[in-house]
């Protein structure tokens, strides 16, 4: 059992008839239901929603001055920078911004800082870099709303800034010529979900004046950034990325995407939002995490299909590189922890840990602990942190919280960065334990499931086959899993070089073949003929042109063991 609780339903599912019908599914119906869209137009506006689900750009605060310097500059012919992040979000934001001013005529630069030797956000280097080459304007994307300092710096330097970012503001605001920002406290935009690409395309549409244009032109790149950046999945984000995967499913995508999905052999299948999340973000990620951002900056911009089928496979095996990386730190991190049950969260530091992976460990612990996890890489009396949340805990109000013990911090809630003196990690985990205990009441970190399987209806063909419409699928959206309890496990085989189980399930007079990711014989707790539960997300698996129900199993427990409390 990977989960120490189950939040589990115990009757069955609830079922408006004429909802039933409408949607001609048992199961998507009751799945619509519980999410709030039992009504006739709640469950068409979800399921079919278009262009009327996206807001108008203009209402983004500073929008307006933003759109008239970036005119001015068009009209003056200036040399001008857009300034990224290292992450898939920031290099998707930088190259449709980017791709966009060159558009209308404009010399423009894209800078993405270097994650190794530069750190996150505006630096002072990076923009006496700019100025030597003449660039007068510098527009930043998914970073730039905490740069007070360097924003000053770039006035003196006579660059003027434009500010576009999604995270977190703080009480004080850049002095820039415009700081975009749905975060912002004075910001009438109705949404704050957007991701920092979502916010660079908000921009290019009120420069065109054209959101149909706009989405058409950059569906993809929009699609890919929001999705990797982990945003909910819901409202104008929802239409934005199904857009944008029906120009990545059609061929008619940029090349750079077209061939990094032929090398990751994903280029034949239908696409979804964990394709991008599991296969396209990583590989594009990689670059930055090895603090080499041009391959992955290059095959979003080349027009060239050989030029990018070459980056593509440079990314392939950066991504290998990185994994390597990762599962060494991932062991040391392990072996720190062995025989430790922490009671807040985890903080771990170490020498020579490379700072570009350090975040997917924070991840893997946080998943195997259920708790938020920082991992601090420490470079002499320096230490470079990449933080993980979970559940419902604020991670960027904990910070705050110490940021008297800190160097600098970033961030949202289920994710930030930090610097800290080495000398402080200590007292670090001590305050973060302290705030952890008398903040996360509310939150309990469980396993929760939508519905219970009362009938092997629910599990047919077309009634999984219908979840297929509530893609895209992801945060604030995720794909449904289901509770069937009382199993039999028929059938139990390692496959994957024992890294994963293959099992057959009896239930209610029905087979269900099953698979189970990332968990080993050893650590399954349960045989062959043994009653068990499990919870677990529908899919159709097609092999050798045969399809058939395939059960993704996200936790199995014996039948009658309850959740720890």
């Amino acid at each position: 059992m990977k989960y120490k609780n189950w939040k589990v339903p115990s009757a069955p599912p609830v079922v408006p008839r004429s909802l039933e019908q409408a949607v001609g599914s048992r199961l998507l119906a009751a799945i619509l239901h519980l999410r709030g869209l039992g009504g006739l137009d709640d469950a068409e506006s979800f399921l079919l929603g278009g262009m009327e689900t996206l807001h108008d750009p203009c209402t983004l605060t500073d929008i307006l001055p933003a759109i008239q310097r970036i005119t001015r500059a068009i009209d003056r012919a200036e040399h001008v920078a857009v300034y990224g992040d290292y992450d898939v979000d920031g290099i998707t934001s930088a190259c449709l911004l980017t791709d966009y001013l060159r558009s209308r005529g404009l010399r423009c630069e894209t800078y993405i800082p270097d994650r190794l030797g530069e750190g996150y956000g505006l630096n002072t280097g990076a923009l006496e870099k700019l100025r030597d080459m003449g660039v007068t304007l510098v527009i930043t994307v998914d970073c730039g709303v905490t740069s007070l300092e360097e924003t000053a710096y770039a006035d003196s330097l006579g660059i003027d800034m434009i500010i576009t970012d999604h995270h977190e503001c703080r009480e004080e605001l850049p002095d820039a010529v415009a700081v975009v920002d749905p975060k912002r406290p004075d910001c009438p935009y109705p949404g704050t979900g957007l991701a920092g690409v979502g916010v660079a395309f908000k921009l290019v549409c009120a420069l065109e004046g054209n959101t149909e244009t706009m989405l058409e032109r950059y569906g993809d790149l929009l699609a890919v950034g929001t999705v990797a950046d982990v945003m909910p999945v819901t409202g104008e984000n929802r239409y934005m990325i199904r857009r944008g995967l029906e120009k990545l499913n059609s061929g008619a995508c940029q090349p750079g995407l077209a061939a990094l999905m032929q090398e990751t052999g994903v280029g034949d299948k239908r696409l979804t939002a964990s394709t991008i999340g599991y296969s396209l973000a990583p590989r594009i990620n990689a670059a930055g995490r090895l603090g080499d951002t041009q391959a992955a900056v290059e095959l979003l911009q080349t027009s060239s299909r050989r030029r990018a089928e070459e980056l593509a496979r440079e990314l392939c095996e950066k991504n290998r590189e990185r994994q390597n990386l990762e599962m060494a730190i991932w062991k040391q991190a392990a072996d720190m922890m062995a025989g430790h049950t922490p009671a807040g969260p985890i903080v771990l530091a170490g020498q020579d840990w490379h700072p570009g992976v350090i975040g997917i460990v924070a991840s893997r612990l946080t998943d195997a602990y259920s708790l938020p996890a920082i991992m601090i890489c420490l470079d002499g009396d320096k230490g470079k942190g990449s933080c993980r949340s979970v559940g419902g805990f604020n991670l960027y109000e904990a910070l705050t919280a110490c940021q008297d013990c800190l160097e600098g911090f970033g961030g949202h809630a289920m994710a930030a960065g930090l610097t800290i003196r080495a000398d402080r990690v200590d007292e670090l985990r001590e305050r973060l334990g302290e705030y952890y205990l008398t903040h996360h009441s509310d939150y309990v970190p469980a396993l929760e499931a939508d519905l219970l399987v009362d009938d092997p209806a629910l599990l047919d063909m077309a009634c999984v086959e219908s979840l297929d419409s509530l893609e895209p699928c992801g945060s604030g959206n995720p794909r449904p899993l289901l509770y069937m309890e009382n199993a039999t496990l028929d059938t139990l085989s390692p496959i994957g070089g024992g890294k994963h189980l293959r099992m057959r399930l009896l239930h209610m007079g029905q087979s269900y073949d099953a698979v189970f990711f990332s968990q080993t014989l050893r650590e399954l707790g349960a045989t062959v003929g043994q009653k068990v539960d499990l919870i677990f997300s529908p899919q159709i698996n097609e092999f050798r042109s045969r399809r058939s129900v395939q059960l993704v199993i996200t936790d199995l427990r014996l039948h009658g063991r309850r959740s720890a409390t």
